[in-house]
């Protein structure tokens, strides 16, 4: 169940994209007076699923769930019509029109994905409000990765500024070593010393490189919460709402002591004691091979989230903040897909698909829906043939130049382009498949 309400807000949320991205291509055309003979939900390759003819335009759905197009006359697109261009232009064409038209047609997709991404971030915000952590309502600071520590963070410590400024949500912290090139961060430590550590200038590829994506966790109470059924922990006895107290005889105080002590150990039988109802026990457990034993806790638990309304003006600047940022963090992470590590963490339609939560949520479907939008928005503006972007490049070229590229040329550097999507295409998937069964 859990993954067919996944698969379906995935669906609901990329038909709902693609549809009004295609829009943004087919509102202009028409304005531009520009024939459009097709417009599609997902690809029709040798048949659709569903298709009506209506005046100059077939709109239908097809059975390929890839994306959607607009079958624009006159121009050389995915659908690689060259007889069509064998003829004489038409007036109704797109090749007929003028560079300015032609740009604006090509820019309307992205457009409607930035401004998409834009009202929903008003409205989630208007509806739903805030949620942030400021630096006091963490009650017992932070576990830090061992990496960390040697810029001088200890285990326990508070954070308290970014920059030299309180954080709106100090629980962002790895979000902005990672992507906000943060140069500074307070802390206060168990001791009641406070400290200025300044950082690495490149904090965010030294993140990267070494794998350590959270090195900052709130620290909470090594609860269970969680134990996953025939897991090694299910297996040894162990129950919800057991207290870890202790690991091979080492006290244990919080989570992320616990999960340590998995990490480093080398014995293959965990002793692990628990307080159980106001009696210790003491279970044996076998871990998995890559040290784990399938079980987890709410970190929500250690920490007070505070809550704040915004009117619908309010919710405009706010909303505006969001996406920006949105797009600005979506940049900055977009390089490391160009590292040897980044070719395997690009993930596919069952990486975004797992973006989404296990139970229904409007307000993350909204989000995610929002970020996906903005996403759509800056990878069609890349100036790659076949997308959006290239097709933008090739008309400013005309319009600087006066001189546009031929027929031929744009034939072959789409066939170019198509092939690299598709090249991308099946390495994305293809992680997600060597991911899935390993």
């Amino acid at each position: 169940m859990e993954i067919l309400i996944k698969a379906a807000q995935f669906i609901l949320s990329l038909s709902f994209l693609i549809v009004l991205h295609e829009l943004g291509h087919f509102i202009p055309a028409k304005i531009f007076k520009t024939r459009v003979e097709k417009f599609y939900l997902f690809f029709d390759y040798k048949f659709s699923l569903f298709k009506k003819k209506i005046g100059d335009t077939v709109y239908g759905i097809g059975w390929i769930p890839l994306g959607g197009y607009v079958k624009i006359s006159g121009m050389i697109d995915e659908s690689m019509d060259t007889e069509q261009m064998k003829q004489p232009a038409q007036p109704w064409e797109f090749r007929s029109k003028p560079a300015w038209q032609r740009l604006i047609i090509m820019l309307g997709g992205v457009i409607v994905n930035f401004i998409l991404g834009i009202v929903i971030y008003i409205m989630i915000t208007f509806v739903w409000g805030v949620d942030f952590v400021k630096p006091e309502d963490i009650k017992d600071g932070f576990s830090v990765h061992e990496t960390f520590k040697e810029y001088g963070f200890q285990n326990g410590d508070k954070i308290t500024k970014f920059n030299g400024e309180e954080p709106e949500d100090v629980t962002d912290i790895n979000k902005h070593l990672f992507l906000r090139d943060l140069s500074t961060v307070d802390v206060t430590h168990l001791n009641g010393e406070s400290e200025t550590i300044t950082l690495p200038e490149d904090i965010g590829g030294i993140m990267w490189e070494k794998g350590v994506m959270k090195p900052f966790e709130v620290r909470s109470p090594a609860k269970i919460d969680t134990v996953i059924v025939d897991s090694p922990a299910d297996k040894a006895g162990l129950l919800k709402n057991d207290r870890i107290v202790a690991v091979n005889n080492t006290p244990v105080f919080f989570w992320q002591d616990f999960t340590s002590h998995l990490d480093n150990s080398e014995d293959e039988i965990i002793i692990i004691q628990v307080d159980r109802n106001g009696v210790t026990e003491t279970i044996n457990v076998t871990p998995d091979e890559d040290k784990t034993i399938g079980v987890s806790t709410l970190n929500s638990l250690n920490f007070n989230i505070r809550h704040k309304e915004y009117t619908f003006m309010e919710s405009i600047s706010k909303g505006n903040s969001l996406a920006i940022w949105t797009l600005k963090d979506y940049i900055t992470q977009f390089k490391y897909v160009f590292t040897k590590k980044g070719a395997t963490s690009i993930g596919g339609f069952i990486a975004i698909g797992n973006i989404f939560p296990s139970t229904w949520s409007w307000k993350s479907f909204w989000g995610i829906t929002a970020f996906l939008s903005i996403m759509l928005g800056f990878m069609n503006l890349l100036p790659i043939p076949a997308l959006d972007g290239g097709h933008v490049v090739f008309t400013l070229y005309e319009m600087i130049t006066g001189r546009k590229p031929n027929d031929k040329f744009l034939e072959y550097a789409q066939i170019t382009g198509f092939i690299l999507l598709i090249a991308l295409l099946l390495l994305a998937n293809g992680n997600d498949i060597v991911k899935l069964f390993s």
